[in-house]
């Protein structure tokens, strides 16, 4: 089997997007390198690459809100993956929305559409 993913492209990452495989829900878009892909296939659990930590991020590993993967999509240039995946816990944004994408341009603002499911200072203590 030849690579599925192409991570030249762009410095060795690929975006990588989580949808909810019930609802069809965009629940989040991280970035994956090639060993975060690799464990994703081998665990069936979403880990993804943190530009800001500099490493792997398993997906859950601080909030138990982990990612279960039912199927992985690779777009056609083979430089993005779609996750689709069974959200455990809720949440899938750190800030304790069910999804990151849970703000809407209204008005020429921001105003939050989504509901939070956690609080993020008492499920990250630093």
């Amino acid at each position: 089997m030849g690579k599925l993913l192409d991570f030249g492209k762009a410095g060795g990452l690929v975006p990588a997007i989580a949808q909810d495989a019930a609802t069809g829900e965009v629940l989040m878009l991280a970035y994956m390198n090639e060993e975060s892909f690799e464990e994703t296939l081998r665990t069936g659990r979403a880990c993804y690459f943190s530009r800001s930590r500099n490493r792997l991020w398993r997906k859950g590993e601080e909030s138990g809100n982990v990612q279960e993967v039912v199927e992985v999509l690779v777009d056609c240039d083979q430089d993005a993956v779609l996750l689709r995946v069974n959200q455990v816990g809720g949440a899938a944004c750190h800030t304790g929305y069910r999804s990151c994408f849970h703000r809407a341009v209204r008005d020429g603002a921001l105003a939050t559409t989504g509901e939070r499911v956690f609080n993020p200072e008492e499920v990250y203590k630093k």
